[in-house]
């Protein structure tokens, strides 16, 4: 990736238009990013256990309404924006898995049909809570590692497009993904994959 794009460079505009309050911004720049908000939606699917009731048009949904309460962010461009997208979506996937959990334990429930497609996960039976509580305890060790498995797993977010981001790179990037990753597996008792 070399450098901004014309759409980049819009998308900044708008988000630093937003940031100030302006709302038209807001309805200009979501059909801008709306395709890549439904990517990291379908990513984000695929990391929750199968059977969940969420779909990717609800996650981006719920990311939105989410989005639109964030109000004053200084928004540094599309990477920061993204990155907050997948801070958001990881709350979102998080207190799904939280609310499915208590109504496991006697709660009432309601079905919803799921897209197999998205419903379909190449992590069987993650445990997001426990990914969640890892990844809060990362946090508190080293912020940044932190960042780097909040926008790769929840936001799907590229090496690349992390390092600008977190202005740092790719190789660090890549490094600290190795370590968050098996630091992670470890406090989750788990073995770490790919």
């Amino acid at each position: 990736m070399s450098g901004p794009t014309e759409l980049d460079s819009q998308i900044t505009v708008l988000l630093q238009r937003w940031g100030k309050g302006d709302r038209e911004a807001l309805e200009e720049l979501l059909p801008m990013v709306y395709q890549d908000l439904r990517r990291l939606a379908r990513r984000q699917m695929k990391s929750l256990p199968p059977g969940s009731t969420f779909q990717a048009t609800g996650l981006v949904h719920e990311v939105y309404l989410r989005l639109l309460n964030s109000n004053g962010v200084e928004w540094q461009g599309r990477g920061h924006f993204f990155a907050i997208a997948s801070k958001l979506a990881r709350q979102v996937a998080v207190d799904s898995a939280r609310a499915r959990q208590r109504l496991k334990r006697g709660g009432g429930w309601t079905r919803v049909m799921v897209d197999c497609a998205e419903a379909a996960s190449p992590v069987p039976g993650v445990d997001l809570i426990a990914v969640d509580q890892a990844l809060t305890r990362l946090h508190q060790l080293d912020e940044r590692k932190a960042h780097v498995v909040e926008m790769r797993f929840f936001g799907g977010l590229e090496n690349q497009e992390i390092a600008e981001v977190l202005q740092v790179s790719v190789d660090t990037v890549k490094r600290d993904w190795i370590f968050a990753k098996l630091w992670m597996a470890r406090q989750m008792g788990v073995e770490a994959g790919a």
